[in-house]
């Protein structure tokens, strides 16, 4: 696209959502087609479809596998999405320190002003750079459910579903996305 700004993807929210879903940034093939993660070799719908997480949705949208284009549907399940930063790339990579810090105080913002229970990173990788700018603690962050919260909003890391993490698979995906279902039934 030489010459043109490449739109991003809107941000997908409500006031008092049950999980705000976080991404490092939007993907130039995602924003393209105006979902959230719309690639078909990413395994957030397949992995979040077999979920016990999205079966309130599944069940009220009358399908058994959820799809990039009910992503605004998800709103009425208490399911919101948006990323750290919004300039779609290639790679996460490619994002410049300056692009993390101005999308961190704009989640943070979010996260103050619309007060979702529980706000979930996909990725350790984006979540280190909030933590290292919360957290006053010295230890790492981890996926799952962390110590730190924003404006009383629990967070919670899971692994990020893209195709590029081979190291995960789409059993653990599932099952991270179930432990979150289970912090979220108990009000994290």
């Amino acid at each position: 696209m030489t010459g043109a700004t490449l739109d991003t993807l809107p941000d997908l929210l409500a006031d008092d959502l049950d999980v705000v879903f976080i991404g490092i940034n939007p993907s130039i093939y995602s924003a393209a087609r105006g979902h959230y993660f719309a690639r078909p070799s990413n395994r957030f719908w397949p992995c979040f479809s077999r979920s016990a997480l999205s079966r309130r949705a599944r069940e009220g949208l009358g399908v058994a596998q959820l799809k990039p284009e009910h992503d605004r549907a998800l709103l009425r399940y208490g399911f919101g999405f948006t990323d750290l930063v919004k300039r779609p790339t290639v790679q996460a990579s490619e994002l410049t320190a300056d692009e993390f810090a101005s999308g961190i105080a704009s989640v943070t913002a979010m996260i103050q002003r619309r007060r979702p229970r529980i706000a979930c990173f996909h990725g350790i990788t984006g979540y280190r750079r909030v933590h290292q700018a919360i957290a006053a603690s010295e230890s790492p962050p981890a996926l799952g459910l962390q110590t730190a919260r924003i404006a009383g909003t629990h967070l919670f890391v899971v692994p990020s579903p893209s195709g590029a993490n081979a190291h995960v698979g789409r059993a653990e995906q599932i099952r991270w996305y179930d432990r979150l279902a289970e912090c979220a039934r108990r009000g994290a």
